[in-house]
């Protein structure tokens, strides 16, 4: 008589997966429940596999699974989830960890200690925009990108001008600070004492001009983006506002995807890194300055903005004025700048269009 063959059925019960994603593998840590190792192992960095492991081992059950964001995007997580897996992405500073796991780190540690933390409700998931909200984002950061290339490649030329005792005497100083196209033909023109010199600063003047090229090319593609209905109106607000111009307006809305997301103007600026650090212990408590968690594009370029709001904006000008009055200025705009997020957020919200006010 053949044994009883027993039918796996996992129906109400929870799996949960920590993924240490690399390019080559997968690192999976496999728990059922809060508590029963199932085990650890390494796969190929396909979704389906892990998809069809779990549907093996675990039928019925209820797939959670949690990596760490970083250079991969998240193109795993929308492959997850479409295999009906419940997935999320995670802050890696967010993911508690001991100091034995930091001791010793690894990545099958690491997908242990996700898969332990999820399955205790310890992570706190990430935002992750559609996919058409990424590529816009892709947009507007490698034009920043390659606007920051351009200023390494201005200060290549200048550094070796500088080294051979090159100026341009008959060219003014306004041509040079905005390298004018009067600049660039005497660039092309200046004196070397060999042609290795003048091959030198021919290779770095083509890579300017490349760069120049591509950045009017972003750009113009950047404003045809702007005029979408998914964009139109939210940037004829931002435009309201002092100190705002179509980039960065077009940068805050990529970065941001939604205003909605965030639940007032502090879960906001701790996005942004317009709050600052603190750390306490009983009765004493140390505000350390500005925090280093920060959103790098958003910060940079909202302090930028608020030097430029100030000049514009009365309310603006008296309030750094007043707190210039009390620290240093390089503080004092940066508070500035928090009163320009809020603006900002302001005219989403409200869907009206900024007033100016004089006091």
């Amino acid at each position: 008589m053949l044994p009883e063959q027993r039918v796996l059925d996992f129906h109400g019960r929870h799996v949960f997966v920590g993924l240490d994603v690399a390019k080559q593998s997968w690192k999976v840590s496999i728990l059922v429940g809060t508590d029963q190792v199932h085990r650890s192992f390494t796969q190929p960095p396909r979704p389906e596999i892990l998809a069809q492991y779990l549907e093996r081992n675990f039928p019925g059950a209820t797939y959670h699974c949690a990596y760490e964001a970083g250079f991969s995007g998240f193109w795993t997580y929308e492959a997850l989830t479409a295999q009906g897996i419940d997935c999320m992405v995670v802050n890696p500073a967010d993911v508690a960890t001991t100091n034995k796991e930091r001791q010793s780190k690894t990545d099958r540690i690491d997908a242990q200690k996700l898969a332990r933390e999820l399955a205790n409700g310890g992570l706190r998931a990430i935002y992750v925009p559609h996919r058409s909200a990424q590529e816009d984002r892709s947009l507007v950061r490698l034009r920043a990108s390659f606007v920051r290339k351009q200023t390494r490649s201005k200060n290549q030329i200048k550094a070796l001008l500088e080294y051979y005792g090159i100026t341009p005497e008959d060219i003014a100083g306004s041509a040079e600070r905005h390298w004018s196209r009067k600049y660039i033909q005497w660039l092309q023109e200046a004196p070397f004492y060999n042609p290795s010199g003048r091959a030198a600063l021919d290779a770095l003047l083509t890579e300017l001009l490349s760069l120049r090229e591509s950045i009017a090319r972003l750009t113009r593609q950047i404003r045809t983006l702007a005029e979408q209905d998914a964009y139109r109106r939210r940037i004829e607000l931002l435009l309201t506002v002092p100190g705002v111009s179509l980039l960065i307006a077009m940068t805050f809305l990529t970065e941001l995807v939604t205003i909605d997301r965030f639940d007032g103007l502090d879960s906001l600026a701790s996005f942004v890194g317009l709050v600052p650090g603190e750390r306490s212990s009983g009765d004493r408590q140390i505000v350390t300055g500005i925090t280093r968690r920060q959103n790098k594009v958003l910060r940079a370029m909202l302090v930028e903005s608020a030097w430029v709001a100030i000049r514009h904006d009365p309310a603006l000008m008296m309030a750094f004025l007043r707190l210039s009055s009390r620290m240093p200025k390089q503080c004092a705009i940066v508070r500035i700048a928090r009163k320009l997020l809020n603006r900002m957020r302001t005219v989403l919200t409200t869907q009206a269009p900024y007033q100016m006010r004089t006091v």
